[in-house]
């Protein structure tokens, strides 16, 4: 689902703080041609306490590594980083929200090694609610494009042309009337959604593929650590389509994606449609998210006005 974003004040490129209409780029930008830029997507929250950005530092030390991993060059660390994110807040004055940084081969030059090309480097911002459906549970279909494999790609890069793979099965969920797609890997098992990991529970376990065929998403870090700190027994290992059929609950994990709760799944309606577990969990991140739980301060850069 596309969401109209609304602009905010300020964006950070390349060094300087620019009105939202004078962050322009070039039809002649490399990655805008061959999609080899990368990027993060990062969440922020309005406190009692003022806004929090969560798990910044996760963030930007993989957007360093998706960098190195393909030969972009970026001088700022992740420290620079997350203090200009901090910046950025407290010049649009938004509270809660969603953050962009996205790194880019940049103009003037076209072929496909971009190693002659400067790199352009920009934060954005704006309010973003709910990503996937203002609904409570979603209804999800196993979509019939398979994931990216690591023999073609490194499944830990978050790579803008990865995406054009999510975009097919997005788009394929949407016209068969499903809030979102879930992809298999190359051997026909559950890997994940096109922007989220996912998680089933089958009889108090909660189970999520393996690293092997997917990006291993900070939030589902979040939850996994989450539920380890509750005593919930975890499986990641390989989980078929039947499985996924026959689970008795659901979720989706992601940054915009947040926990997102799944009822259906093809047609077939989750074992415990109260969905206790997940509800619980979903509550769980939430309140670490938003400051509520002094154990997971960890994960938070408070944003001092």
């Amino acid at each position: 689902m596309a969401i109209k974003v609304e602009e905010s004040k300020f964006v950070w490129k390349n060094g300087t703080f620019l009105t939202w209409n004078e962050a322009k780029t070039h039809i002649i930008t490399h990655s805008l041609h061959y999609g080899s830029g990368i990027f993060e997507g990062i969440r922020f929250y309005e406190t009692e306490e003022g806004t929090v950005i969560f798990r910044a530092k996760e963030h930007f030390e993989r957007f360093l590594r998706s960098g190195k991993k393909i030969h972009l060059e970026i001088p700022y660390t992740q420290e620079d980083f997350t203090k200009i994110a901090v910046e950025l807040v407290k010049k649009n004055q938004v509270a809660q929200g969603y953050m962009r940084p996205i790194a880019y081969f940049g103009e003037g030059y076209m072929g496909l090694d971009p190693t002659s090309a400067d790199t352009d480097i920009a934060l954005a911002l704006w309010p973003w609610k709910a990503y996937l459906s203002e609904s409570k549970t979603l209804r999800a279909h196993v979509s019939s494009i398979r994931r990216l494999t690591p023999q073609q790609t490194d499944m830990h890069v978050k790579l803008t042309g990865h995406y054009f793979n999510s975009i097919l099965a997005s788009q394929e969920a949407r016209g068969l009337g499903y809030n979102e797609a879930i992809l298999l890997d190359q051997n026909g098992n559950v890997a994940e959604g096109p922007g989220e990991n996912i998680f089933i529970v089958k009889n108090n376990v909660l189970i999520t593929p393996a690293e092997n065929f997917i990006l291993p998403g900070i939030t589902r870090d979040s939850i996994l650590e989450i539920a380890r700190d509750e005593k919930i027994k975890i499986e990641e290992r390989t989980i078929t389509v039947e499985e996924l059929y026959e689970a008795d609950e659901a979720f989706f994990t992601g940054t915009a994606a947040e926990v997102s709760l799944i009822s259906e799944i093809d047609g077939h309606m989750m074992k415990n449609q109260d969905l206790p577990l997940s509800t619980k969990l979903k509550k769980l991140y939430e309140d670490a998210a938003r400051g509520k739980t002094p154990k997971y301060e960890k994960w938070l850069t408070r944003v001092i006005q």
